[in-house]
């Protein structure tokens, strides 16, 4: 099974644990969920809520948004727009005011190409401290 061919969540998590080289049981310890209840994630037994998931991506280094598409929680082109948000806002190198200028200009071209707008993009304005100009 290649990993660009992973059916499901459980396959994939367990695909990222083995790669990770990590047992079940030192993913959930870094987790912080039971041994049993990443067992049943795993063999699709049971659907992890968004913050499990979470807590599990950042146990094994990776993106949550990747976990959320996989469990359905978020579609494809969300993730993208989720991904790109926050690396312009994670980059140390511009200040607030240049981070929200660019994504301002990144919104204003996603509605030119008809890709509409995040339904949060206004809460990342408001949440996000500025430098009041």
């Amino acid at each position: 099974m290649g990993s660009l061919n992973v059916g499901s969540l459980g396959e994939y998590l367990r695909e990222q644990r083995r790669s990770a080289q990590l047992s079940l049981r030192q993913l959930a310890d870094a987790a912080g969920v039971s041994n049993p209840y990443l067992s049943q994630i795993e063999r699709g037994l049971r659907k992890p809520s968004a913050e499990v998931l979470q807590q599990v991506a950042k146990a094994l280094r990776i993106s949550a948004e990747t976990l959320y598409v996989r469990a359905g929680i978020l579609d494809e082109r969300e993730r993208d727009e989720l991904e790109t948000r926050a690396v312009i806002m994670a980059d140390p190198s511009i200040n607030e005011r240049q981070k929200q200028v660019l994504l301002q200009i990144y919104e204003s071209f996603r509605k030119e190409n008809g890709t509409g707008s995040a339904p949060d993009a206004e809460a990342v304005d408001r949440d996000t401290p500025g430098d009041g100009t």
